[in-house]
């Protein structure tokens, strides 16, 4: 490693557009005394040439494969489509490169599973980027649980908008792939899945679901040229769960942004008192989430401060911060062996669950699941 950094290779990197321009470009360079960004790879070398020039990045690479053989790198970062992580990420790992992969891992369960299972046989540190776990309320809601807040827990509801699997939709060169359920990158496995990672962490692991998952726009129309476009990921997901504890937990997520409502509530009701978490829309790994509570009895719920502490020393805007708090464990976790970050294993645990709803609404069944989540370590 140079200076004792290491040095990060990104695939798939458009400065100031792509999620990787946005969230770990910012990141990385927060995290100057751990990381360095030292190469990218595009899909032609002259785009990764680009993105080079624009970032003062050293190497730029003609494709994936040739950034991973680079001596040059010790860890990938894999921010490209969800059908790709599979060939790309188990190249990285086969290579014994350690690497960062933006979530949903792979495209179904089988697929994290393969992958989690070759970064267990390699030994080395991968990532899977559940960001909303590291939120610092996400981190304060656990203490204040902890500490009796709320009592005991007896029921949680959760509603939120999903954004782009509305009536409409922009960006289709890059973002249209999202609309296809087969391509496994749909408002469940992104938006309600990085939120039930944090809400396991929360409140505990899911162990029945009872799904329902509906199409109600089959085609929405994109804003970028007012063509119709076909739609066949769900707008629409509905879960009646129970939670290890034995509390049950409602969700309803849908496409589309608010109007005039708040795009994402989150109630946890108990024995002593309540909390809701809101935010502006239903990402809870990019959202601002905003905490109010209140102990039985009082009428009205109270905004409640998120201490600074639980930023971990680093920004508390949501978009750069949570990813950059996702490497800062990762740092840690190359370093000292430790397991503070999201692991692959852990990505797995969240796939299970969303096949369990999938499998749910397909049969129309009620599907049990044993308990698997590993909450993340609390900073310190």
């Amino acid at each position: 490693m140079t200076q004792g950094k290491i040095r990060v290779g990104i695939i798939g990197l458009k400065p100031g557009s792509s999620w990787a321009g946005v969230a770990h470009v910012p990141s990385l360079q927060a995290l100057a005394d751990d990381f360095v960004i030292a190469g990218v790879a595009n899909s032609n070398l002259d785009s990764s040439e680009a993105a080079a020039a624009a970032l003062g990045i050293p190497h730029a690479f003609a494709n994936a494969h040739d950034l991973i053989a680079s001596p040059e790198i010790d860890a990938v970062t894999v921010t490209i489509t969800v059908p790709q992580h599979l060939a790309v990420v188990k190249a990285a790992l086969e290579a014994g490169k350690h690497v960062y992969c933006e979530a949903p891992l792979g495209n179904g369960l089988k697929e994290a599973e393969e992958m989690a299972a070759l970064a267990r046989d390699k030994g080395v540190v991968a990532v899977v980027g559940l960001q909303a776990r590291v939120a610092p309320e996400v981190f304060h809601l656990r203490k204040l649980l902890d500490d009796g807040y709320v009592g005991r827990v007896l029921s949680s509801s959760l509603s939120g908008w999903g954004g782009n699997w509305g009536q409409t939709t922009s960006n289709v060169a890059r973002l249209g792939y999202l609309l296809d359920n087969a391509n496994g990158a749909t408002m469940l496995t992104i938006p309600l899945g990085h939120t039930l990672a944090a809400l396991r962490d929360v409140l505990g692991d899911v162990t029945e679901v009872s799904a329902l998952l509906d199409t109600r726009v089959p085609e929405v129309r994109s804003e970028d040229d007012g063509s119709m476009l076909t739609m066949t990921a769900p707008d629409q997901i509905l879960l009646i769960a129970r939670l290890e504890s034995g509390a049950p937990l409602s969700v309803h997520y849908q496409g589309g942004m608010p109007n005039g409502t708040e795009g994402f509530v989150w109630d946890i009701h108990g024995t002593e008192g309540d909390i809701r978490v809101t935010a502006s829309f239903g990402h809870g790994q990019m959202a601002k989430l905003s905490l109010a509570g209140a102990k039985t009895g009082a009428g009205t719920l109270s905004p409640i401060e998120v201490p600074v502490a639980c930023a971990e020393g680093l920004t508390p805007d949501p978009v750069p911060g949570n990813v950059a708090r996702n490497y800062a464990r990762m740092a840690r976790d190359i370093k000292t062996g430790s397991r503070s970050a999201s692991t692959f294993d852990d990505g797995v645990g969240v796939q299970r669950l969303i096949d369990a709803i999938e499998e749910s609404s397909r049969s129309g069944a009620r599907v049990t699941l044993a308990p698997s989540n590993r909450a993340l370590p609390l900073p310190e």
